[in-house]
């Protein structure tokens, strides 16, 4: 599912305008980043945690040339499956072999 499912999935299920579908979408996605770059966390129960993590330079190695090159340090967005998405997802595979 991408986006634009997303948006066609809420517009149908929640029998509201795509427009309106979409600017929700777009709010909730716009305000997850925003706290993410705050450096908060972002958890939905039930579903899962989103958190900033801190990774320190490093000196990595070109697969093409085999050259060693300076990787800086960077911030990366992770996410945490909740407990219930976990549940969910391993129930619907049990029930699909």
């Amino acid at each position: 599912m991408n986006k634009s499912d997303l948006i066609e999935t809420i517009s149908e299920k929640g029998h509201v305008p795509k427009k309106q579908a979409e600017m929700v979408v777009n709010l909730i996605f716009d305000t997850m980043m925003a706290a993410l770059q705050a450096d908060d966390r972002v958890e939905i129960r039930g579903f899962g945690s989103f958190i900033s993590r801190y990774y320190e330079a490093y000196t990595g190695r070109d697969p093409r040339t085999g050259r060693s090159i300076s990787v800086p340090k960077k911030r990366l967005p992770f996410f945490k499956a909740g407990k219930e998405l976990k549940i969910r997802v391993d129930k619907s595979q049990a029930t699909s072999t």
